[in-house]
């Protein structure tokens, strides 16, 4: 499992993922630099405790103000729980889907419920890696360039929120600029 533990913000030039031109965790900042590029960034807090044995009806009504909110403000239809965990069948092959560079026709919405893992987002010349930890929301708008890496062992939950009923759908650039950058190990 990943040792990282705090939200974390590196971003790079898109041409070099060798050096950081920003390495900070201060979740404020977080917000400055990516809301500078019309992703969101928030932090909530639970208003019901939870376990890692909660399930989707629990952990929906633990966010259920926020996500009413959501809904709302953007429109979103649907709230599901994603949980993926080093049991999870097939992780590899999971993991290598998400690496790969996409878009989608709507926003990517995802607050990490428990445990951790890497947003990497490509706009305006930079990658931005977004490591979300337990209370992160991020807010990838519809047509920007990403990609998510889980990790060898993931662990993490997290809030989904959608449009379209039908959810993730990815459209692959078939560039392999992932391969490029540090994984989320």
């Amino acid at each position: 499992m990943n040792t990282t533990l705090t939200s974390t913000l590196r971003v790079y030039d898109e041409k070099d993922g060798a050096k950081a031109l920003v390495d900070t965790t201060d979740r404020a900042e977080i917000a400055r630099i990516l809301g500078a590029e019309k992703i969101s960034f928030e932090r909530w807090e639970a208003s019901a405790p939870l376990t890692a044995e909660s399930g989707q009806d629990e952990i929906l009504a633990a966010y259920a103000g926020d996500i009413r909110r959501l809904k709302d403000d953007f429109g979103y239809t649907t709230a599901d729980v994603i949980r993926v965990t080093k049991e999870t069948p097939n992780v590899p092959a999971l993991r290598q889907k998400f690496l790969n560079e996409h878009t989608h026709s709507e926003d990517e919405v995802r607050f990490f419920v428990e445990g951790s893992a890497s947003f990497y987002l490509r706009t305006g010349g930079k990658v931005y890696q977004a490591i979300c930890t337990r209370g992160d929301l991020i807010g990838v708008p519809a047509n920007t360039t990403h990609w998510f890496d889980m990790g060898p062992a993931p662990e993490f939950a997290a809030i989904r929120l959608f449009v379209n009923p039908d959810g993730w759908v990815a459209n692959f650039t078939g560039d392999d600029i992932a391969s490029r950058f540090p994984k989320y190990e």
